[in-house]
């Protein structure tokens, strides 16, 4: 009995659909889990969930991508070699990209912080701050600046504190 060879339609619609799995892996996490966005409870979960399977899966994508794409490599014309090669360079980055925490990339810390009087601080009525106070020291930290930085480190009253939001 003998295997018959697959089309080259269904290789190429193999190469894309592995192409677009890896982009899908990458870029559904990235779009969901946005700072700053309302994140609905079921597209979150399922965003963390393709997150937390993605590097493996876009690794065998990006492998079942390069392994079509060599077997079509000598029967292809130039233009689709030259789609292919964009196609495995976007499988690959998001291959590449589903490894890291692209998010902590928009987290950038505090470089010189300042504090100003609550007299002077130009803050919207509505504007929700963190606020804490030892002794007779208290300090005040935007909701707004707490969630672009995450983390502040300071003192108040001589107690050394970590605000985090």
């Amino acid at each position: 009995m003998q295997v018959e060879r697959p089309t080259r339609a269904a290789s190429l619609l193999t190469f894309w659909a592995a192409v677009l799995g890896t982009f899908s892996l990458f870029f559904i996490p990235a779009f969901i889990i946005r700072p700053f966005k309302y994140q609905a409870p079921f597209a979150l979960s399922m965003a963390m969930a393709l997150k937390r399977y993605a590097p493996v899966l876009t690794l065998i994508l990006a492998v079942v991508a390069l392994c079509v794409a060599l077997v079509l490599w000598k029967r292809s014309s130039i233009l689709l070699r030259v789609f292919m090669v964009i196609g495995l360079v976007l499988a690959c980055g998001s291959a590449t990209m589903s490894r890291m925490n692209y998010f902590e990339w928009m987290f950038h810390p505090i470089v010189s912080p300042g504090f100003t009087s609550s007299s002077s601080a130009k803050l919207d009525a509505a504007e929700m701050v963190m606020a804490v106070r030892f002794g007779n020291d208290a300090r005040a930290y935007p909701i707004v600046q707490m969630a672009y930085h995450h983390v502040f480190n300071d003192e108040v009253g001589g107690t050394p504190i970590v605000v985090t939001y």
